[in-house]
C-alpha cells in the first residue's frame, strides 16, 4: 500500500488552516487538484501551511516525483534549480510568474505554475520524492527516496511513537526537512487534527495557537529545547501537551535533567531521535525512561533496522528497508536508483554493553590542535555539561585554534577556558571565545555551523 493510500485509510483526519482557523478533512484532498497525468517533476516550495499540504497529497497520489524545497529559498537559488531541473509544474504561493511557465488554476484556491517546453525526463519508477541535505544553499544534490522508503520509516515510527487518533499536532517543523517530513506522514497516518503553520515554537503566536486548538505535541532539535528552557518553558504545565520530540543531536546534560523533572512533574513524554535525510528519517530513539541512566545514547534502531560500527573508522553504518536510492546532482541522475539497504551514516559511534549506540562525533568535525585529534561534537557536549547547559557552539580555525562561540553575554571569557583546561586540558591560548548575539540556524533550527565559521 502506497503513503498516500495509508493516509487515506485515516478517514477522520483533518487539516486546520492556522491563519483562518478553517478545517478541511482528508477525503476533500482526494484529487482535488486537476493535474497532468504523467511523470515528471514537481517543485513544492512548502511553508507547511494548508495550501502547501494539500498539494504534497494530490501529488503523492500520481506519477509525478516530488521535490519538496523551502518556500523561504532564496529567489537566485530557486532559479537556479528551476534552470538545471525543469520541472514540470511548480507550487510557489510568493510568484505569481516565472519566465517560462504558464499559470494554471487547478482548483479553487491553488495555482500551479507549468513549463511550457517541458523535457522528457527519464525518471526511475522507485523515486516518489527528492529531499535535500543542505535546505539554505540551493544546492542541486538531492537524496532519492522511494514510497516504499517513506512507508517502512512511517511504519517504524509508529510502532513507538505514542500517537492517538485524537491527538492535534502542529507542523512546527518545516515538512521540506525529513524530520518535519516523518511528523507530516505518521500524524497523518495516525493522528486526529494537523495543523498547518509556518510559526515555529519560539514565536509567541505559535503558542497562542498551541493552547486554542489543543495541541498535544511539539518537535525539535536540541537548540529549540535550550532556548525553550531559557525562556522558561518547563517551568509550568501545558496541559494539552502530551509527548515532545527531538532529533538532530545530542541534548546536554543539565536540560536532559530539567526535561526529565518537567515530565516527572506534569506527566509528559519525551522521546529522543536519530535520523538522516538518506534513511527517510529516523533510524533510532530512545525511551524517555532512559534519558538520565543512558545519558547522550541516541538508543537502539528503529523496528526492522540494524546498526554496526566499522572496526576501522568506528563509523555507524545502518541497515535497513528505509535506505535511500542513491543522490541526484542533476536531471542525469534520475534514471537510475541504487538498491541498498545498508547506510554509512558519517557519524563517529560506540556501543555500550547493552547495545545501546552513542555518536561521538562526524568524521568531518574533527580538527587537528597541536598534533592532537579533537573530535568537536564531544568538545561541545562535555564543555556545554561542564557550563551547566549553556549553549555554546565549536568550531575549528586553521587547526590551530579551538573557537567556541555563544549567546550569553554574561558568560566570561576567563569560564570558558578554564572549563576547557580543567575538563579537556586544552591550553587558553588554543582557544577563542566569541560572543554572538543570537545563534545563526538553518531553517530546520540546528545550528549553522558553516554560517559561524567564516563570520
Amino acid at each position: 500500500m502506497s503513503l498516500y493510500e495509508l493516509i487515506q485509510k485515516n478517514r477522520d483526519l483533518f487539516f486546520i488552516d492556522a491563519q483562518t482557523g478553517h478545517a478541511v478533512g482528508i477525503r476533500s484532498f482526494h484529487q482535488s487538484l486537476s493535474i497532468d497525468d504523467r511523470q515528471g517533476l514537481v517543485f513544492i516550495y512548502s511553508d507547511n501551511g494548508i495550501g502547501s499540504v494539500e498539494v504534497l497529497l494530490n501529488f503523492l497520489n500520481s506519477r509525478f516525483t516530488v521535490v519538496m524545497l523551502s518556500a523561504q529559498l532564496h529567489p537566485s537559488f530557486k532559479q537556479n534549480l528551476e534552470e538545471l531541473y525543469s520541472p514540470y509544474y511548480i507550487f510557489d504561493a510568493a510568484r505569481p510568474a516565472v519566465y517560462g511557465y504558464n499559470t494554471v488554476t487547478v482548483s479553487a484556491t491553488i495555482k500551479l505554475l507549468k513549463c511550457k517546453n517541458p523535457p522528457d525526463h527519464q525518471i526511475h519508477s522507485n523515486i516518489k520524492m527528492l529531499l535535500s541535505t543542505s535546505g539554505t544553499t540551493g544546492s542541486p544534490k538531492f537524496v532519492k527516496l522511494s514510497d516504499n522508503n517513506l512507508v517502512q520509516n512511517a511504519w517504524s515510527i509508529l510502532d513507538y511513537m505514542p500517537i492517538k487518533n485524537d491527538d492535534v499536532v502542529p507542523l512546527n517543523v518545516p515538512v521540506v526537512f525529513v524530520y518535519g517530513l516523518s511528523i507530516f506522514t505518521t500524524n497523518c497516518m495516525a493522528a486526529g487534527t494537523i495543523v498547518c503553520t509556518s510559526k515555529d515554537l519560539l514565536q509567541p503566536a505559535f503558542w497562542t495557537d498551541f493552547s486554542k486548538y489543543n495541541c498535544s505535541t511539539i518537535g525539535g532539535v536540541p537548540y529549540v529545547y535550550e532556548a525553550l528552557h531559557r525562556i522558561g518553558f518547563f517551568k509550568k504545565d501545558h496541559p494539552s501537551l502530551r509527548y515532545m520530540t527531538q532529533t538532530g543531536g545530542i541534548l546536554n546534560q543539565a536540560l536532559r535533567q530539567e526535561i526529565v523533572r518537567y515530565c516527572n512533574t506534569y506527566h509528559k513524554q519525551f522521546i529522543a531521535q536519530y535520523g538522516q535525510t538518506e534513511a527517510a528519517g529516523r533510524m533510532a530513539f530512545l525511551p524517555q525512561e532512559h534519558l538520565l541512566t543512558k545519558a547522550a545514547s541516541i538508543g537502539r534502531p528503529v523496528k526492522n533496522g540494524r546498526f554496526e560500527i566499522d572496526p576501522e573508522t568506528s563509523e555507524l553504518i545502518y541497515y535497513g528497508p528505509n535506505v535511500f536510492g542513491g543522490y541526484a546532482n542533476s536531471p542525469a541522475d534520475l534514471n537510475t536508483w541504487q538498491e541498498s539497504n545498508k547506510l554509512y551514516t558519517g557519524d563517529v559511534a560506540r556501543q555500550d554493553d547493552e547495545g545501546y549506540y552513542y555518536i561521538t562525533g562526524r568524521i568531518k568535525r574533527i580538527i587537528k590542535l597541536f598534533g592532537t585529534r579533537l573530535n568537536l561534537d564531544e568538545v561541545e557536549l562535555i564543555l556545554k555539561n561542564g557550563l551547566g547547559g549553556q549553549t555554546v557552539v565549536c568550531t575549528g580555525i586553521n587547526d590551530k585554534l579551538l573557537q567556541v562561540s555563544h549567546v550569553n553575554e554574561q558568560l566570561e571569557e576567563s569560564t570558558i577556558k578554564q572549563a576547557l583546561k580543567d575538563k579537556l586540558n586544552i591550553h587558553p591560548t588554543a582557544v577563542q571565545v566569541k560572543y554572538i548575539p543570537s545563534m545563526p540556524l538553518t531553517p530546520n533550527g540546528k545550528v549553522d555551523y558553516t554560517s559561524i565559521s567564516t563570520a
